[in-house]
């Protein structure tokens, strides 16, 4: 029920937050891979990393929220789920934030112009055998049909997504899976 109250709220508040099969995938590879360490960029609300700690309860999540009312939302989400002891929330710029631990997964859904800097800045924090999964590869649909988009700022962040989606593909420290779920989604594991 609390799951739902907050998707109505994000819907009610133009707040993205993943889509349903897209959740869904990220779950599933959590609960495959034995992920128990995670770095989220970008928290918006809390609804992706509460869906993700409760895949497991020794499931710990770090997660980054610029927006400080987004921050404060996702703080109220945490708490109703008692997830405060398993998910840490900073709320400042990911760019401003500094981290020494090392995770298994580290999951980029923040301002999507900016995926290739959060990639490479915290691709450091990876464990050896650590994933790099990104959300909104595919921005509803738009990377397909850049051309065709009237808005400048729109088809200049189309343009960046498709950019990133290239430099993931030419990655050679990494190998890139790219999922037609959700909204696209990459899967990035070091070769």
């Amino acid at each position: 029920m609390l799951l739902e109250e907050i998707e109505n709220y994000a819907k009610l508040n133009h707040i993205p937050i993943m889509e349903k099969d897209g959740i869904m995938f990220l779950k599933d590879y959590i609960k495959k891979n034995n992920i128990k360490k995670i770095l989220e960029i970008g928290s918006a609300i809390g609804y992706s990393a509460i869906q993700m700690a409760l895949v497991d309860d020794d499931i710990y999540i770090t997660t980054i929220e610029r927006d400080s009312i987004r921050y404060e939302e996702a703080l109220r989400n945490i708490s109703k789920f008692n997830l405060n002891n398993r998910i840490e929330i900073i709320c400042d710029d990911a760019f401003n934030v500094d981290i020494e631990d090392k995770y298994d997964l580290i999951f980029i859904d923040a301002a999507k112009a900016q995926s290739r800097r959060f990639f490479e800045k915290f691709q450091e924090n990876l464990e050896k055998h650590g994933t790099i999964i990104t959300d909104n590869i595919n921005f509803h649909g738009l990377t397909n049909c850049v051309d065709t988009i009237s808005s400048r700022n729109l088809r200049s962040l189309v343009r960046k997504i498709n950019a990133y989606v290239a430099f993931l593909k030419n990655n050679a420290e990494f190998e890139t899976i790219f999922y037609d779920v959700g909204d696209g989604i990459a899967v990035s594991k070091r070769n």
